[in-house]
């Protein structure tokens, strides 16, 4: 496969506002040892794009500091954690029989080799990522997905939102017939989490506002809240009987109202804080009831895995609300920040 010597790519050089983010001419990366390039096809959107670029994500003893994933940001960097295209080159020490391959790149930078490690990284954050013609990847985590029935777009839409989804319902322990409250459910990871769980027979609450109840509903929600009203008790009369798993990305006030909802033995996994980082409960609603506070964040590669069998079966059909030219980044993080869409914003390089 040709590949020219340089490229497009949209990088920050500092945090800040939509103004950041900047189309620049670039070298191509060449892939090193046990990599691969992968020529972008389509790139997915994330909160974590804009978290990063506003440097939000604080750190250990200083929640202000500005902060990309998990640490300080080296600029200049290329944003874009969810890639989907095709192998263009390999470095040493890959198989050449993979160029043309088309693939899913998982973009965890992981803390130990093992099938259960844990992400400290992410790319577009600690390493270079895909809002660019093409990207570097390690090539045991460029997943071939060249006969599944999904479009790129909807491949890309795959990483971060349904292996965080996937995360949390594996972390959670999810089982069959259990009853699970969703929050945020139009989003990204609220529509991942919908279809997942309904898939593996539970019943599924979900939290979103109303304009978008819907079209919730349609992704496989069994019952559907308006968050513009009172949510606990919605939820009390839509599940009587309590909730077993909370997956949660609001967090905030919800954490906090939310926690009595548990049954005996419940867990509530959090994910994100879209609602505020800040929370406040009481934690005799935790022993007193055995209940359990995860925290998740997304996957590990055993959970990625899982997610691309699902993939190359098309088990799970991501909904795209919008695609954007790579030129127009900033405008679609806008859109994206704006909240006013259903399912996953996308780039084509």
């Amino acid at each position: 496969m040709d590949v020219s010597e340089t490229m497009r790519a949209v990088r920050i050089t500092e945090h800040g506002g939509p103004e950041v983010l900047e189309l620049a001419e670039v070298a191509v990366p060449a892939p090193r040892e046990g990599e691969v390039l992968v020529r972008v096809g389509s790139v997915a959107l994330n909160n974590t794009d804009l978290w990063t670029r506003e440097g939000a994500y604080g750190r250990p003893g200083n929640p202000e500091a500005l902060s990309g994933w998990r640490g300080p940001i080296g600029f200049p960097r290329i944003q874009g954690a969810d890639v989907a295209g095709r192998v263009a080159a390999v470095g040493a020490g890959v198989d050449e029989a993979l160029v043309g391959r088309r693939v899913v790149v998982d973009p965890a930078i992981y803390d130990t080799g093992g099938p259960d490690a844990n992400p400290v990284g992410l790319m577009g954050s600690e390493r270079d990522g895909g809002y660019a013609e093409y990207v570097t990847a390690p090539a045991e985590q460029a997943h071939d997905v060249t006969e599944s029935p999904l479009t790129d777009d909807q491949l890309a839409a795959l990483p971060t939102a349904y292996g965080t989804a996937l995360g949390m319902i594996e972390r959670g322990r999810m089982r069959k017939g259990e009853t699970v409250l969703v929050s945020g459910a139009s989003g990204g990871v609220g529509l991942a989490l919908i279809q997942i769980a309904r898939a593996r027979g539970a019943r599924v609450v979900a939290v979103s506002s109303g304009s978008k109840i819907d079209a919730v509903r349609e992704a496989g929600a069994h019952e559907v809240v308006d968050r513009a009203r009172d949510v606990v008790g919605q939820v009390r009369t839509a599940a009587p009987e309590g909730i077993d798993v909370a997956l949660d990305v609001v967090a905030g006030d919800l954490l906090n109202e939310g926690l009595p909802l548990l049954r005996e033995g419940g867990r509530w996994v959090v994910a994100g804080a879209l609602g505020g980082y800040h929370a406040s409960f009481d934690v005799r609603r935790l022993y007193l009831h055995n209940a359990q506070l995860i925290g998740s964040a997304m996957h590990t590669p055993t959970h990625f895995d899982l997610l691309m069998d699902l993939a190359r079966r098309a088990a799970i059909r991501p909904v795209i609300a919008a695609a954007f030219p790579l030129d127009q980044a900033a405008r679609a993080q806008e859109e994206l920040a704006r909240r006013g869409h259903v399912g996953k914003i996308v780039l084509h390089p």
